[in-house]
């Protein structure tokens, strides 16, 4: 039984990532208002009725899910680990997000393209940033308590995302590290710079 859900839940992921692959490709060919979630559906060999069952929007498609975090691991956050150190127990959270979505650099860098040359798309992405970022607040202050200050939260979540962000030219990248060995050697720079 365990099995086969871990079946289904692996072909759900790769139904995921083709049609925001699909969209993705769309978008950067015929611009976002270029093409009809029928167009995406036919692309991603779906019926129309199966993709709305993954993505309620264009937008969305393109986007793709937000990232998920095991309940497991929230739960071994929020208890103060799994180091006890909050700047520690954070990148591995995003260790875990990065090792989670198996995204290579490619897709990563194709999507980022995509946004970049699309209004609608950087609103899109604000907007879903500043509520995984109330999410991460949440977290935060639950583990730390409120006295933390929701403000000091923030703060460390948007530094994570600025270490996160150096990670993307990929130009400047060792292609044989992985996004989350950056990320964790990225984070071990910045701590040491602020020491």
């Amino acid at each position: 039984m365990e099995e086969s859900a871990t079946l289904r839940e692996r072909r759900r992921l790769e139904t995921e990532r083709r049609i925001t692959a699909c969209a993705q490709r769309l978008t950067n060919e015929r611009g976002l208002d270029g093409f009809t979630m029928d167009e995406l559906a036919e692309a991603a060999e779906l019926s129309r009725r199966t993709l709305f069952n993954y993505f309620p929007s264009k937008i969305d498609a393109v986007l793709g899910k937000p990232p998920e975090i095991p309940p497991a691991v929230v739960a071994t956050f929020l208890s103060g680990g799994p180091h006890g150190q909050l700047v520690e127990d954070l990148g591995e959270l995003v260790r875990v997000i990065l090792d989670d979505t198996e995204i290579d650099r490619e897709r990563m860098e194709a999507g980022r393209q995509v946004v970049l040359a699309n209004p609608r798309l950087i609103l899109a992405v604000h907007e879903r940033f500043e509520e995984i970022t109330s999410d991460f607040v949440d977290m935060i202050l639950a583990r730390e308590g409120v006295g933390f200050g929701a403000e000091r939260a923030r703060l460390v979540i948007r530094l994570l995302v600025t270490i996160f962000d150096c990670c993307l030219p990929f130009t400047e990248i060792d292609p044989a590290r992985s996004l989350p060995d950056d990320f964790t050697a990225n984070l071990r720079a910045a701590r040491e710079l602020f020491a």
